[in-house]
């Protein structure tokens, strides 16, 4: 995908699981209440085409410029001025991507390939959710909405023509039934999600389709608290209300993916003494995990991280694979046909001014034949060879330092006229 041709270049700047830390990634969080001032934070920037994606995963600015430079410098202002802190301390957490390698990731994250959890159902609609939000603020212009709708494109098709999607909801259904066989009806429970992971939501909603009593929602940031609770119509609790919290939760999820660990034996040992034993279900769906392994060894908890769970719900790693394998090449496929399809729009307007030159050319030769159609033809075939000609006899005249020129324009002139055909 050659940048030069283009107007404008899709770039995208942001903050993942992989590139930083989860301190910055919750002071960056843009929830639906700030994405407003955050895109018109980007306009005052100078970016009129850009849209913001916030999940529990990332923060990424996608914008449309041409100038990749600047809407880096402009991006890591409003990330600092949004995160509180100085535009020093982004250094190393933050990454950069333009051109094909925008587009590429873009497909990727909307397909579900890049997130902690690869095959999660919830980016596609995060994004689509982010894309509503940035067209409401008049910041979506054509070649925004076209990349978007190749990604959507592209995630259906990977959703639909192989088993990626698989993964996420076989485990989220093996967390329920084994809720059921430690518990017994779900519709008797009450549950504890500790962060806003995706996958620990995919699962609290497999809980509360199951039928259950009450979730209860917590995080170290309670704005993502707040925001999960309310897209899952349920209850929110502060952080610090932890101990009490695993008091009362019969099944215990935690979706955080920190660098600490969030819940260890002490806290799981206390919480089923005051239960009277009663037992805990406990489900680490973070990534890196957020429950002290030693959890395992405490009387009445029963705690299961992803790994454990996949094992029961698929067959294993060699389908996981070929899954993901299929699913990249649709990715490529359709980022070759984006790129094809976006060269073939840029050369739209050369086309245009070749056939309005044509015309302007045919419409003299008309008036000074006088009607006489074999004197119209020549004239006209001699108007539209003579500059092309004039042109390829200078580059002809410069000798051995313009043959790479003479040879690049003689094939494209038999490129573009079958000369080899004739």
């Amino acid at each position: 995908m050659n940048a030069d041709r283009f107007p404008t270049r899709p770039i995208i700047i942001g903050a993942n699981h992989r590139s930083s830390s989860l301190a910055l990634r919750d002071a960056l969080f843009v929830d639906d209440a700030t994405q407003p001032a955050f895109l018109t934070a980007l306009r005052e920037a100078g970016l009129a085409q850009a849209m913001v994606l916030s999940t529990c995963d990332r923060v990424e600015v996608l914008a449309l410029h041409p100038d990749a430079a600047y809407v880096e410098e402009a991006v890591q202002v409003v990330f600092a001025a949004r995160a509180g802190v100085a535009l020093a301390s982004l250094a190393g957490q933050l990454y950069t991507l333009a051109d094909e390698a925008a587009v590429r990731h873009c497909f990727s994250v909307t397909s579900s390939l890049d997130s902690q959890i690869i095959g999660e159902p919830h980016v596609l609609g995060q994004v689509k959710a982010c894309h509503r939000m940035a067209r409401e603020a008049g910041m979506c212009g054509p070649e925004l909405e076209a990349l978007l709708g190749a990604a959507y494109v592209t995630a259906k098709r990977v959703r639909s023509e192989t088993a990626v999607a698989e993964r996420p909801v076989s485990i989220a259904s093996a967390a329920v039934q084994f809720a059921r066989d430690l518990h017994g009806e779900i519709a008797d429970c009450e549950a504890l999600l500790v962060g806003a992971g995706d996958m620990g939501e995919l699962v609290a909603e497999s809980l509360l389709a199951a039928g259950l009593r009450r979730l209860v929602v917590t995080a170290p940031r309670h704005s993502r608290a707040e925001a999960l609770a309310q897209s899952l119509d349920c209850h929110v609790a502060a952080f610090a209300d932890l101990p009490q919290l695993l008091v009362e939760a019969d099944i215990v999820l935690t979706a955080v993916g920190g660098r600490n660990t969030v819940i260890v034996a002490e806290q799981v040992h206390q919480a089923l003494r005051k239960r009277r034993r009663k037992p805990i279900f406990l489900v680490d769906a973070g990534i890196p995990g957020d429950i002290d392994p030693a959890v395992n060894r405490v009387d009445g908890a029963y705690l299961y991280d992803l790994t454990d769970l996949e094992r029961v719900a698929l067959e294993g790693r060699a389908t996981r694979e070929a899954a993901a394998r299929e699913a990249w090449a649709i990715v490529d496929a359709e980022l070759l046909a984006f790129a094809r399809g976006r060269a073939a729009r840029a050369a739209v307007p050369a086309i245009i001014a070749l056939r309005g030159r044509f015309e302007a050319v045919r419409e003299q030769v008309l008036a000074e034949a006088g009607g006489d159609a074999d004197k119209a033809t020549r004239l006209l075939i001699h108007r539209l060879l003579h500059e092309p000609s004039e042109a390829m006899k200078e580059i002809a005249a410069g000798g051995d330092a313009a043959r790479g020129q003479w040879e690049a324009a003689e094939q494209l002139l038999k490129q573009l006229f079958r000369l080899d055909e004739n």
